[in-house]
């Protein structure tokens, strides 16, 4: 663990929660996450944008309420769950190791595919190994600091390829305000849900006490670093999931266009915008998610086999 009570919740702390807010948006915004907003909104445009709100705020809630329980008293959010009694270890326990190894498994499948598209020298199944042994590597040797480095580079890679795609497609204002306003059109309660509940993740709930203890946030006048931490971390995973929405509802929902659940709809969405806006669109987006059907060079946007 890092040391860095002496920062308490002054300047240097708080420049510090600026990475700290990254890493929540990267590991709370995914691309099950970005699809079904992508899918929201090429189905029924702005009018669910008030559900994107929604759940930013409520991720705001109930993490925060994680940090707080934290600082106040030394304990992870697991071990507040621990305290319950024996049913609450195993409920959690179970829910943890099913969740476990069914997200290890998305998450290798999810980076061994853009990574061997981008270099296709190592096969999928490769790239997903060496990727879950560098995770493991970061965990087992705490090397926190560096892993919260890196992510913020990712994170500004997403902030570019989504974003832009955004501003890109001109969004309509008017539309956007009317989107503000909550309303629930015919068979959308499934989309609704998924919108307010995944925004920012869940398990970002569970591991916040973690961050916060390796970067040596463990007392209570750290409180206020770590509420503006937390809403660095919201707000920029509420511009990801606004930008997603953008593009869902002009370039999708405009033209009637409709994409695949899953990863797929990524690559859909990767080949719709190398037709509209040219090669280079495609290559920048895809350089931050899965690739398109047709593995493309990163370098030229041209097949490459």
């Amino acid at each position: 663990m890092h040391d860095n009570t002496k920062s308490g919740g002054g300047r240097s702390a708080a420049l510090e929660s600026d990475r700290a807010g990254l890493l929540v948006a990267a590991t709370g915004v995914g691309a099950a996450d970005l699809v079904a907003t992508l899918v929201a909104g090429s189905k029924y445009g702005y009018a669910l944008l008030w559900t994107v709100l929604l759940g930013c705020l409520l991720k705001i809630v109930l993490v925060e309420g994680a940090g707080r329980y934290s600082l106040a008293t030394g304990k992870t959010i697991f071990e507040g769950w621990q305290s319950l009694g024996r049913w609450a270890t195993v409920y959690f326990g179970i829910y943890i190791v099913l969740w476990g190894f069914v997200y290890g498994a998305a998450a290798m499948s999810g980076t061994g595919i853009p990574l061997h598209a981008l270099m296709p020298g190592l096969s999928v199944e490769t790239w997903g190994i060496l990727s879950a042994l560098l995770g493991l590597a970061l965990v087992w040797f705490g090397r926190y600091e560096v892993f919260e480095k890196f992510m913020a580079l990712l994170v500004g890679l997403m902030f570019v390829a989504m974003v832009g795609a955004a501003i890109m497609t001109l969004p309509n204002l008017g539309d956007i305000l009317r989107g503000l306003v909550p309303s629930i059109p015919e068979g959308s309660v499934i989309n609704v849900l998924s919108l307010a509940g995944g925004v920012g993740g869940t398990i970002t709930l569970a591991a916040y006490g973690y961050w916060l203890r390796e970067k040596g946030w463990i007392t209570p006048r750290f409180m206020n670093v770590m509420r503006l931490d937390n809403n660095v971390a919201y707000i920029v995973t509420g511009l990801f999931v606004l930008s997603t929405l953008i593009v869902g509802a002009e370039l999708l929902y405009s033209a009637k266009i409709a994409v695949e659940s899953g990863e797929k709809g990524l690559l859909d969405l990767s080949d719709i915008l190398g037709q509209r806006y040219g090669g280079w669109a495609s290559t920048c987006f895809w350089s931050d998610s899965p690739p398109p059907r047709t593995p493309r060079c990163w370098a030229c946007g041209t097949a490459c086999r």
